[in-house]
Formats: C-alpha cells, structure tokens, sequence
C-alpha cells in the first residue's frame, strides 16, 4: 500500500512540473537469441509470451528476442515460422529483427541462445560481469535430450514444427525457473582489462 501511494505521488509531482516519470522495469526479464531472429528467437518469444499469459498472468516478466548477425534488421518473422506458430495460436506477426547490444546483457537477467554457435558468439560480446547469464534454452528442457535448437531456415516445413516442439518444452522449464527463483541484484559494472576493446566486433551482413 505505502509503495502503491509513493507511485502516486511521484506522478502527481512529475505532472505538476511537466516531467513524465519513467515506465518501471519488468521484476523479471528474459532475453531469447538466434543467428538472424526471424525464424528460431521470435518463435520462442511467442511462445514464452503465450505460456505467460495463459499460465502465470500473475508475473511481471519482459520478454524480448534478438539476432547475433544484422541480416534481417527490421524484418518480421520468417512467413513460414509465423505460419507454423499461428496453427498453435501464437501470433509473430508484430515481432521485428533486431541486433543484440551490450547494453542487452545488463538489462536482461537471462540471455538464452538457439544454439552453441549463437552463445558463444554472445560471449564474445558480452561484459564479463554478466556472462553468466548467457545460457541455452534448452538447459530448462532436460528431457529434450539434446541442447540446440535446430535452425530450420535452409530445411523443410517439419523444421519449424520441431523448433515449436523444443521451444514449448524450454517454456515450461523457464516458466518454473522465474517462479522458483529471486530477481538478480543490480550488479557493478567491471573495468574492460588493458587494451581489451570496448564495442562489439563488425559481423558480417546480408
């Protein structure tokens, strides 16, 4: 009740001085990657987005998805990634490719890559004081048996069935994580070590 009225108050001080009080951060944020983000992140941000909803309304949880390459920036979701989603009613359709940035990694308390290829890309790029939460999606689907999501991209349509398959089972565990686990503490930034540099490396773009 007492942090509910000290909201109000702020925003009723921002008003009265023409100032607009930022929107607050998510209790929990979970940050999905692939190589391109059209075919394998966008579809596990649908689904956690769905899974969310339907299962756990209740949590405060921001979910977003980006690529390790700049191919696609701006573009939706592969039309056959949105189909085979859509037949599960998952809706892609709103989702654009975006790059992954440092800035990412302290935001985020979990950066979840497709793939091996994928994470260790993001751990190229990735301060070490937040490493740690560069991860697989699948370690929160030990049942699946294996830990890479499969790029369905050059194969056939079974392919994006598949990386649904996965994707649902990885949902479930991460659900159960976020609910059984506390929000990271805000972490101090660590200096880069000598002659290390400081902004991401070029990667090649199509």
């Amino acid at each position: 009740m007492k942090e509910t009225l000290a909201r109000v108050v702020r925003r009723v001080a921002a008003r009265a001085f023409g100032k607009t009080e930022p929107a607050p951060l998510a209790a929990r944020r979970v940050l999905f990657v692939c190589m391109g983000n059209i075919c394998r992140s966008p579809t596990a941000e649908g689904v956690f987005r769905k899974v969310l909803a339907e299962r756990a309304p209740e949590l405060d949880v921001q979910v977003d998805s980006a690529g390790t390459h700049a191919y696609h920036i701006g573009h939706p979701p592969d039309v056959r990634a949105q189909r085979a989603a859509a037949l599960r009613g998952v809706d892609l359709s709103t989702q654009r490719a975006r790059r992954v940035t440092e800035k990412d990694f302290e935001h985020f308390e979990l950066v979840l890559a497709m793939d091996e290829l994928n994470r260790a890309t993001l751990l190229e790029i990735c301060p070490v004081e937040y490493r740690d939460r560069v991860r697989l999606l699948l370690e929160f689907a030990p049942q699946a048996g294996r830990l890479e999501v499969p790029d369905p991209y050059y194969g056939a349509s079974n392919g994006f069935e598949h990386v649904l398959d996965l994707v649902e089972e990885a949902a479930l565990g991460l659900l159960e994580h976020l609910r059984n686990t506390e929000p990271p503490a805000p972490r101090a930034a660590q200096p880069a070590p000598s002659g290390a540099p400081d902004t991401q490396p070029t990667k090649p773009s199509a």
